[in-house]
């Protein structure tokens, strides 16, 4: 099979590129970029000396696509991609949200290809693997999204908690993308801890909308608050819920119980791992993994979860390519079996 990028220059890009150099079952075969168009990507991106391609402005014959474009420019190239019987995986935020005014209102555009919303499918494979095997469009999930869905998610399914819900998501800095600006230069982030889009984040709508299809009567009322720390890669994300009265024994064995719960939910799982511990963005560097510590606090009755991904992998291009594994009738974990780079 072949495959293409589409602006192979961001870091999503690049990292698929990087992935894709192992994959079993298919061959990078275009990849586009306008700003470095002309050039040969192993001149641009050194390590990727293996993948002697040419950077085109637009992308060649290929059986599946993948789109690293911004939103709005996103809908706008894979549009015809789809029409022509081309297989997407979109890596922007163009068609996560099914609501096309809820997208208008968080993104501030107007949305470019509205109608295919409804018939993309979000790509959090472990929540919507049958879906995703037989659609044409993937929508690839937020980075924070991934981590803080794959954690609530057994939570909201076996009804233990209440809708209120804090998630506190702390990321490295390669979540901003690769684009200049003030706020990711070293001297700004070297050092230095802050919290930014307190007044809503567009990942929102996409933690929201999820939860809320898992369980019938469910409205989960989030907070949402991220947060930039001086690392290149990683998301870790905590997420609070008050427990439902009675959804859980006392004490230690409530402890035991939940741990018990989460592990039978993603029993089987080759990319979701309930640890023993409260897991480090380290563990997930380079690899496909979402790494879950479930817990209570006794004292107050609050379930906490401890969600670690590595954003550009299971957080973007990682994900990307378990979608494409689906869609194109792989095995779900061809080419994502690497180990995490420790330390």
């Amino acid at each position: 099979m072949k495959v293409g990028i589409i602006n192979v220059t961001g870091y999503a890009g690049i990292e698929l590129a990087r992935l894709l150099l192992q994959h079993p079952h298919v061959t990078l075969t275009s990849v586009t970029g306008r700003g470095e168009a002309g050039k040969r990507l192993p001149d641009v991106f050194p390590h990727l000396y293996r993948l002697p391609l040419e950077i085109t402005p637009e992308l060649g014959t290929v059986d599946l696509a993948f789109s690293a474009l911004p939103h709005k420019a996103s809908a706008e190239a894979v549009a015809p991609l789809v029409r022509q019987g081309v297989k997407v995986v979109d890596i922007s935020a163009d068609f996560r949200l099914p609501d096309v005014q809820e997208y208008e209102q968080w993104y501030g555009v107007k949305h470019a290809a509205p109608e295919l919303l409804k018939e993309a499918v979000y790509g959090l494979t472990e929540l919507h693997r049958q879906k995703i095997g037989k659609c044409r469009l993937v929508a690839n999930p937020g980075c924070y999204p991934t981590s803080a869905i794959l954690g609530l998610t057994p939570a909201v399914d076996n009804g233990l908690i209440e809708p209120d819900i804090i998630v506190d998501s702390k990321s490295g800095v390669s979540g901003a993308g690769r684009a200049l600006s003030i706020g990711t230069h070293y001297s700004e982030v070297n050092e230095n801890l802050s919290a930014y889009s307190l007044g809503g984040h567009r990942h929102l709508p996409e933690i929201v909308n999820e939860l809320k299809v898992r369980k019938a009567g469910f409205q989960p009322r989030v907070t949402f608050l991220p947060h930039l720390v001086p690392m290149t890669r990683g998301i870790l994300s905590s997420c609070y819920a008050t427990l439902k009265p009675g959804a859980l024994p006392e004490g230690k064995k409530g402890i035991q119980e939940v741990q018990r719960l989460y592990g039978d939910f993603y029993k089987g799982e080759t990319f979701v791992r309930v640890t023993e511990a409260p897991p480090e963005t380290k563990h997930t560097w380079g690899n496909n993994l979402c790494l879950i510590y479930p817990t209570v606090d006794v004292r107050t009755n609050r379930l906490i979860v401890i969600s670690c991904i590595d954003n550009l992998v299971k957080g973007a291009a990682g994900q990307a390519i378990q979608n494409m594994n689906l869609m194109l009738g792989f095995p779900e974990a061809a080419g994502l079996q690497a180990a995490a780079v420790y330390p």
